[in-house]
């Protein structure tokens, strides 16, 4: 079917995109979703008459021009709808990660006024009627999924298939009502709050206006074409702003299909169901598939395992050499591909923090088309990224030819200094905290706070957060970031945090990859009950310091990792550990773990632990454990006990 393209010059907010796409393409699938097993379609024309009735039935609950509409849940149809609804009245959407804790969801409400909630199911609900008179704001909460609700009786819940219905009724009686609205909106107008990643404090929330968004998605897709055949499956927190611009802006722009899975936990299942033609998944996620790769090896044939050894030798020997190996495609990569659900890729992309380029190197030598992405939610995401054929494991490429402007600030001798920004198309200002807009943006330039250079070829190489930028007491600087990203490679590494700062050597905590390493000690017949127990076996410490060792050989003498100890749990951002986008909050860890810290730096051995960790469902577990301190430059023997209560 063919595709009838927007006047953008007319089309200049995403509702105004939505009533053309819905009327001019009506019978194209817009988007699908699974449920229960099966994958529903839905025509554009069936999308707008939705967006439509849920504008309405907002408008009937007194939203209007200048107010916030919050949304919380899985990335769903309806949450995009609900959000280009909003837009249609002239009021803002607020995305709030579906796993956010109570006291930032209170947060984000009362920083930005929140009168009326569009919330997924049971879980959301209760967390929002948990927070009570936290949040006196909240005039009505509309949950889509209706199972599980009978029990509650709080007059501002309302199911969404009412406020459908009224909507239509709304239609019924004004037919023209829902396209005055959408005729009234300006380029201009701020459509969407995006929180930052809050990696120090609270996220602050951008003000992004339609116009901004549609140009700059443009801006994209000139870099890296997109068009109505093409399949995305959006499995990034659509709160975030890459997810924004991907599952939003672009959809609207180029008409390219959005597919919503059934669950998280069914993920890449339903992603090789559909046979993505391109893909963003953050660092996290690209390290994760890399790790469960090489786990799923440990169970296989010898046959297949020297199969799998020869075909990533050959497939990193011919990437080195600028080509692609005929032999290793037979033999490994063209099933591999298809196991994972690449098949059918055109681009993919990563970005939101740095990916390691060992994990970059092993998806490029594999086939996939990866290239690495780099900006902020204030400037409306990615605006850098690798051109075809001119991709750089080191670097995040180049930037957006339409008028995207780079320079380094205050760069050092080796041209080290901040990245500094600006485009058309950047942030309007947080919302409700002008002081924190005049102290990032300074004359049209956005001040990233990133530390960066460019090489010889013009590539932004970007190293670390300028505040994470360390130095040693002998003066020997280095970025934590990218050793933990080397870390992270491994299997066996969930995440790492490299301390340093001020001290005379650099140190690691580490969290095991929990699936990987339990399967590998299952392999070996050592018996463990829990993380804290696994973590603190002799075996596992023994797997562990090979693979420090192995990074540590690939690094400069001064930056070589000296001492090293295995967690007790996992980071998390439940915890405060981890932001929402698992970029690692340092100030928290150094604050939580700093009687840790302290004790590997002044020489000990071992170190005591007792503490208690609470899970997601509420329940707590004591942890009793003696954590065993690796000193690579010694002899790193010794025994560790864990005992949990």
């Amino acid at each position: 079917m063919s595709w009838s393209p927007a006047d953008f010059d007319r089309c200049d907010t995403l509702p105004k995109l939505l009533l053309h796409n819905g009327t001019a393409n009506a019978a194209a699938v817009a988007m699908r979703e699974k449920e229960f097993g099966i994958w529903r379609a839905l025509a554009w024309g069936e999308v707008l008459a939705r967006t439509r009735d849920t504008a309405l039935g907002l408008e009937g609950l007194g939203v209007g021009r200048g107010q916030v509409v919050g949304i919380i849940g899985d990335n769903r149809p309806d949450w995009v709808m609900g959000e280009v609804a909003t837009h249609a009245l002239g009021a803002m959407s607020l995305g709030i990660y579906r796993d956010a804790l109570e006291d930032e969801v209170a947060y984000l409400i009362t920083h930005a006024g929140i009168a009326v909630i569009l919330a997924e199911d049971e879980e959301q609900v209760d967390k929002l009627l948990g927070l009570e008179d936290r949040i006196p704001t909240v005039r009505h909460i509309v949950y889509a999924d209706p199972r599980g609700m009978r029990k509650y009786e709080d007059p501002r819940l309302l199911p969404l298939a009412d406020l459908l219905a009224a909507g239509r009724a709304r239609a019924t009686a004004e037919p023209r009502r829902f396209e005055d609205l959408v005729a009234a909106g300006a380029a201009d107008d701020v459509a969407v709050l995006c929180t930052t990643s809050g990696t120090t404090s609270h996220p602050k929330v951008a003000m992004l206006s339609g116009g901004s968004i549609i140009r700059h998605c443009r801006s994209y897709l000139a870099a890296d074409p997109k068009d109505a055949d093409d399949e995305y499956v959006s499995v990034l927190p659509l709160p975030w702003i890459m997810e924004q611009i991907y599952a939003v802006g672009k959809w609207l722009v180029c008409g390219m299909r959005v597919n919503f899975v059934e669950e998280p936990e069914t993920m890449m299942a339903d992603f090789r169901e559909v046979g993505a033609t391109f893909v963003l998944f953050a660092p996290r996620v690209w390290e994760a598939m890399a790790a469960d790769v090489r786990a799923r090896m440990m169970d296989a044939s010898p046959l297949k395992q020297r199969l799998f050894d020869l075909g990533m030798k050959l497939g990193a020997r011919a990437l080195d050499g600028g080509g692609r190996s005929w032999l290793a495609e037979q033999v490994l990569f063209r099933a591999l591909r298809d196991r994972l659900g690449f098949s059918r890729l055109k681009s993919a992309a990563t970005g939101g923090s740095a990916l390691g380029p060992e994990t970059f190197r092993f998806f490029q030598a594999l086939g996939v088309p990866l290239r690495q992405l780099y900006g902020q939610t204030e400037l409306l995401g990615a605006y850098t990224i690798h051109r075809a054929g001119d991709v750089d494991f080191d670097t995040v490429g180049v930037g957006f030819d339409q008028g995207v402007e780079i320079r380094i600030d205050q760069p050092d001798g080796q041209g080290v200094g901040e990245i500094v920004t600006r485009h058309p198309n950047l942030f309007a200002g947080y919302y409700r905290n002008e002081e924190a807009t005049l102290a990032d943006l300074r004359d049209g330039w956005m001040h990233t706070g990133d530390a960066g250079y460019f090489d010889p070829k013009g590539h932004l190489v970007v190293i670390d957060r300028i505040r994470d930028m360390a130095t040693t007491v002998r003066g020997h600087r280095f970025s934590p970031q990218y050793i933990e990203n080397k870390l992270k490679f491994s299997p066996y590494v969930a995440e790492a945090v490299i301390l340093g700062d001020g001290r005379d050597h650099l140190a690691a905590i580490v969290c095991i990859r929990f699936p990987t390493v339990s399967k590998w000690a299952e392999k070996r017949r050592i018996a463990f009950t829990t993380y804290s127990d696994l973590a603190a076996k002799d075996e596992v410490y023994a797997l562990l310091l090979a693979e420090v060792a192995a990074v540590n050989a690939k690094l400069p003498e001064a930056q070589r990792i000296q001492k090293f100890l295995l967690l007790y749990k996992e980071l998390d951002a439940d915890d405060g550990e981890l932001t929402r986008t698992r970029k690692v909050r340092r100030a928290v860890i150094n604050e939580k773990y700093g009687d840790i810290i302290d004790a590997v730096y002044a020489g000990a051995a071992t170190v005591p632990v007792d503490t208690t960790i609470a899970f997601q469902d509420g329940t707590r577990q004591r942890i009793r454990t003696t954590l065993r301190v690796v000193d690579l430059a010694g002899s790193g023997a010794g025994s560790s006990t864990a005992r949990a209560a």
